[in-house]
């Protein structure tokens, strides 16, 4: 059985998921925030819908939790409600609470996925590339009729829609760097899109941190629990932070600096998960640990000055990671990067701050919604007349790429690392 937090850390201390849902006056201010209820224009669809309905359901006045499933399951997590909130609600904690309320189960498929990250990911490992083997020959496509005749839809869709299949994973791509010294000025936390899935992003951080920051080190993490924590199963997160927390307590106190924004925010909120008595300790454990992570955009941010320029082809737009912007504030330290590097070459677009779509498997469960949002954000792109558009999280990475592929294909997506090390790389060469 699914297990809820029960209590939540909101702007205004530590609540009950209640008190923490009866925050919300109901103002509608969030709703042009949100953007599954621009796209859909229905109330339920509407951060203060969703709050309304995870109150009925505390209260047990919901008379129909099919109607309250599809208002949970729809919601982004993105959090441009919270911030556009004057009391900060915290929705997207609140629409997980209703999230485990309703499912009685995780998913078994996210439960050997999540354990896999965390006890075998050696056997992972060698799935990936089996699959990633048979998506470059253009075998695994066949497969997707097999998948969703046995009820693994989303399976099928991202295989076709995710484009990468790299022939090496993160840990190969950086033995050899690590091999030329390491040091204890930084420590960088693997990610699983990183890891697993874009590589070339994990490298370009390293080299980028290596070259503004001297040598640091590889975190030796397991999966931050993210996955796990979204998907119900509380326990299995915890297993993890407390890994990850042990880890970097034996290795020093040097900042633990992390590629995708979603991953990072959840380290950050670590602490959420010990709000019990009897976890007293490890939720000091967790604030000592959450205190030392940094998102790598922050770094990047904070050495603007340091970064040389490089020239870019065409003009250079950002997109905020949901979980960069509303999830850590980072909203000027992208930016700052972007700007020293691509110069005049960087424009503004609109819509920058909203969120893509993606969050995660969200693109592939809720296809139209998410395609609503996405065009949206092509169209902004567009508009400057974008030839490279930077982003910071695994899921706008993928998102962004579909879109791109599928309404401007004129574009294409980085990471802010990718961006930055070639920049550097450039100077260095020079």
């Amino acid at each position: 059985m699914i297990e809820p937090l029960g209590r939540l850390l909101t702007d205004l201390g530590e609540r009950t998921v209640y008190d923490a849902a009866a925050q919300c006056s109901r103002c509608g201010y969030c709703e042009q925030a949100c953007p599954t209820y621009v796209a859909a224009g229905r109330e339920a669809y509407s951060p203060r819908g969703r709050v309304q309905i995870l109150r009925l359901m505390i209260e047990g006045k919901l008379d129909d939790p099919r109607a309250a499933a599809d208002a949970l399951s729809t919601c982004l997590l993105c959090g441009a409600c919270q911030t556009a909130c004057y009391a900060k609600v915290a929705v997207p904690d609140l629409v997980l609470e209703g999230r485990r309320a309703l499912r009685r189960e995780t998913h078994w498929l996210v439960r050997r996925v999540t354990r896999m990250l965390i006890e075998e990911p050696a056997a992972l490992e060698r799935l990936l590339k089996i699959g990633y083997f048979l998506k470059r020959l253009g075998i695994s496509r066949l497969a997707r009729p097999l998948l969703r005749a046995a009820g693994f839809s989303v399976l099928a869709a991202m295989d076709e829609d995710v484009a990468e299949a790299p022939a090496r994973l993160l840990d190969e791509e950086l033995a050899g760097l690590r091999a030329r010294g390491e040091g204890k000025n930084w420590s960088y936390f693997a990610a699983c899109g990183p890891r697993y899935l874009f590589p070339r992003v994990g490298v370009a951080t390293w080299k980028a941190l290596t070259a503004l920051k001297g040598p640091g080190r590889h975190s030796e993490n397991s999966c931050c629990g993210l996955l796990a924590y979204n998907y119900g199963d509380l326990e299995q997160a915890r297993q993890s932070s407390r890994r990850n927390i042990e880890r970097a307590e034996a290795a020093g106190d040097e900042p633990i600096i992390g590629d995708c924004s979603s991953c990072v925010a959840f380290l950050k909120s670590y602490p959420q998960l010990f709000l019990m008595p009897m976890d007293a300790e490890w939720r000091a454990r967790a604030e000592r640990f959450s205190a030392r992570v940094k998102d790598v955009v922050e770094v990047y941010g904070e050495s603007a000055k340091a970064l040389p320029r490089c020239a870019a082809d065409g003009t250079v737009a950002y997109h905020d990671s949901c979980r960069a912007l509303n999830g850590q504030g980072l909203q000027e330290q992208p930016r700052q990067a972007a700007k020293a590097v691509a110069g005049e070459s960087f424009r503004e677009m609109d819509g920058a701050d909203a969120c893509c779509g993606g969050a995660g498997a969200f693109a592939f469960v809720h296809g139209d919604l998410s395609d609503e949002v996405l065009r949206r954000k092509i169209g902004g792109a567009a508009a400057v007349h974008a030839g490279t558009l930077l982003t910071s999280s695994t899921s706008c990475l993928i998102q962004l790429a579909r879109g791109l592929r599928k309404y401007y294909p004129d574009a294409k997506v980085l990471h802010l690392s990718e961006f930055v090390a070639k920049a550097l790389e450039e100077r260095h060469g020079a």
